[in-house]
């Protein structure tokens, strides 16, 4: 009975994030304009494990237009920030003027967590998520599959929905998923403004993703 209460509470969630952004999209449209060069404020969510290895390589791949940039990861884990400490570290050596700060929020599920007690979790890293993302005002999230990445996702999406600022959504699909989206990647799929995967079976099955090949 819980598994159905999750799976709908799933379904209705997603749903409403749907109709948001697209309501979202209508009122405020995009805010970026081509030709402009600015400095761009991102909000990295970093995983525990591989999740935080993989966003740290694509975050090796942007410039240092890309700053100040910060990082949020889950109050649990214990390895992610010495891996972003290291990582700014050298990256420092080629950009002086590097900014980055790390926050953590509450995580929204552990591994195996029932459903039921996920959607608790959840909300209560949404009470966390919602201060830290309107103080901050990113430009762009960046996510890559932590389940930490949802409501600060949706409190990205709510800047844009009060017309206090348009954020970006951007999602990249781990490279371990081949033939279905993670759950995470179900739910941000309909409000990310990029979505992209790894493997062209994903782009067969979800047309609104991008593929690129292999980027992490």
């Amino acid at each position: 009975m819980m598994s159905l209460l999750g799976a709908v509470f799933v379904v209705l969630f997603t749903c409403l994030l749907f109709i948001l952004r697209l309501y979202s999209v209508v009122k405020t449209g995009s805010s970026c304009k081509p030709g402009t060069r600015r400095p761009v404020t991102i909000l990295v969510v970093a995983g525990s494990g591989g999740h935080t290895t993989e966003i740290l390589r694509l975050m090796e791949c942007l410039s240092a237009a890309y700053t100040p940039r910060h990082y949020v990861i889950a109050d649990t884990d214990r390895m992610s920030e010495e891996k972003i400490c290291s990582f700014e570290t050298s990256r420092q050596h080629s950009d002086s003027e590097s900014q980055f700060t790390i926050c953590r929020v509450p995580r929204s599920r552990e591994v195996h967590q029932s459903w039921s007690s996920s959607v608790i979790s959840t909300l209560d890293a949404l009470r966390y998520s919602l201060p830290l993302v309107f103080r901050l005002r990113p430009d762009m999230v960046l996510c890559n599959g932590p389940g930490t990445c949802v409501p600060l996702c949706v409190a990205g999406l709510l800047l844009g929905i009060l017309g206090m600022k348009k954020v970006l959504i951007v999602y990249v699909e781990s490279i371990c998923r081949v033939q279905t989206l993670s759950l995470t990647g179900k739910i941000l799929y309909p409000i990310s403004d990029y979505f992209f995967v790894q493997w062209s079976s994903l782009r067969d099955r979800y047309p609104k993703s991008i593929f690129l090949g292999r980027i992490v």
